[in-house]
């Protein structure tokens, strides 16, 4: 369990099955709502980082050479002591995170859904037979576990994007070691202790917190890890990978997203708003899949602006342990800085700010980064509010005059990973389903990502799928294997 000196939280790594004390450096964590000292925790060293990768190599044989439906098996009692635990876990992830008590709740079941989901998927891997390959000769393919994973999460989901991994990473065999934001430790230190508590094995699965340049880096880079899942930035991510190449590892990169949504002029468009206000300021816009940019049929534009502007107005800005808050603080103060950068710039180039447009006035939210929920209509294409990834609550929208020009500026960005249609015309879905370039596409739909569906993104928005079937492919390795009967 946590210890706590003074009210606040202290916490060392999470090693061989134990929590261990803090020691050496540390990291200051804080509540970006209020400002006020949630605890300090270790800011694991490259000694600590190797402790944590040599436990895991020593829990592999083992954990690998159980079959599928037992690591399942242990998986299952790992989600249900996880959903059974979501109520304690919340406070503590409003704390470090800042989001509202709500969205806290929404993501720490999802995150346990996930870990159920592939506990389910156990009793459903199946090999590959090639029976006569000459006479007498019969071949399989085996699928073998890659060994050490490094799990390397951010934090504006951090146990929802770290169960992305543990999930089909433990039911493949491997073992993982497991490096949260730096700003963010707390419950994913806890959240091993649960699953351990819940049968897990001493060892498959550790926990260094600490900062990217030193705790991320000597993990990425450690001789013995052999994959390393990673959800950031997109230029974290490509060094990521550049460091990983040095040790021809194995790499899942889920990078940053600039997502369009297009609102036909036949849509739903009651229903599109609604999506696109969700869909944009959830967890205060700080999503990689968040709807990042909206183009509206012309002739319809004037009232779906009216209808996002209103939805935004009447959102409740608040600190998370508000229970009547919609929207919580942004995560930092940098954060804070880089969206007004971004937002100014398009506003000094053309773009209108129809509501919002920087911090709340409400003196009781002074101590912490909060900024409300705005709309910007037209900023110049060429601005930061189209090019780079707006990671906090602004959404740009632009007037197009057709379908067609709605998908061509879609697609004029250097991300790829979601989009969003509105549409009650079948051409148009499936034209968008076909040529916007990007790895999910939602057709009448909010933004909700499935376990069942692969998911990952195209040019700079990353490499490789998580969920899905198709996860397991990037948590392990195929093995041709030729046997020959005797004569």
């Amino acid at each position: 369990m946590s210890a706590t000196v003074g009210g606040a939280l202290e916490r060392g790594i999470f090693v061989d099955g134990r929590a261990h004390a803090l020691e050496g450096e540390a990291l200051t964590i804080t509540n970006p709502g209020t400002g006020e000292l949630v605890g300090r925790a270790a800011s694991a060293s490259p000694e600590a980082v190797d402790a944590a990768v040599r436990s895991a190599q020593a829990a592999l044989p083992e954990w690998s050479r159980r079959g599928y439906a037992d690591r399942g098996t242990v998986l299952h009692a790992c989600a249900q002591a996880f959903e059974d635990s979501v109520d304690d876990l919340v406070p503590l992830l409003v704390a470090e995170q800042g989001k509202t008590i709500r969205e806290a709740r929404i993501e720490l079941r999802k995150a346990a859904d996930t870990l159920e989901h592939y506990a389910g998927m156990g009793r459903e891997v199946r090999g590959v037979s090639v029976p006569g390959l000459a006479p007498g000769v019969d071949g399989r393919v085996l699928r073998r576990p890659l060994g050490v994973v490094a799990a390397i999460v951010p934090w504006n989901f951090p146990t929802t994007l770290l169960c992305n991994k543990l999930g089909p990473a433990l039911l493949c065999g491997n073992t993982v070691v497991a490096k949260p934001a730096d700003t963010t430790p707390f419950t994913t230190l806890r959240l091993a202790e649960i699953l351990t508590e819940a049968g897990l094995p001493a060892g498959v699965v550790n926990v260094v917190p600490g900062t990217g340049p030193g705790t991320g880096e000597a993990l990425v880079t450690h001789p013995l890890v052999r994959k390393v899942a990673f959800t950031g930035s997109t230029p974290t991510g490509e060094r990521v990978g550049a460091l990983a190449a040095a040790g021809s590892k194995r790499v899942t990169l889920e990078l940053g997203g600039s997502d369009p949504m297009i609102i036909c002029d036949d849509a739903d468009l009651d229903r599109a708003a609604s999506a696109a206000s969700m869909g944009r300021f959830y967890n205060c816009g700080q999503a990689c899949l968040a709807i990042k940019r909206v183009f509206v049929f012309e002739s319809v534009a004037d009232g779906v602006i009216d209808a996002i502007a209103a939805k935004a107005t009447k959102l409740r800005v608040g600190l998370g342990t508000d229970p009547e808050s919609q929207i919580g603080p942004m995560h930092s103060e940098r954060q804070r800085q880089i969206v007004q950068r971004q937002l100014d710039a398009g506003v000094a180039a053309g773009g209108e700010v129809i509501v919002g447009g920087g911090p709340p006035d409400d003196p009781a939210l002074a101590n912490g980064w909060f900024f409300s929920p705005t709309v910007v209509v037209e900023p110049p294409r060429e601005s930061p509010l189209a090019q780079e990834e707006v990671f906090g609550p602004v959404m740009p929208v632009w007037r197009v005059k057709d379908f067609d020009e709605a998908m061509e500026r879609a697609n004029d960005s250097p991300f790829g990973l979601g989009s969003s249609v509105w549409t009650r015309d079948l051409d148009r879905a499936e034209r968008a389903a076909a040529e916007l370039d990007c790895g999910y596409t939602w057709i009448n739909s909010p933004t909700k990502v499935y376990d069942e569906l692969p998911f990952g993104g195209l040019k700079a928005s990353g490499y490789g799928k998580e969920h899905g079937t198709e996860a397991l492919d990037f948590y392990s390795d195929t093995k041709s294997v030729v046997v020959k009967r005797a004569p």
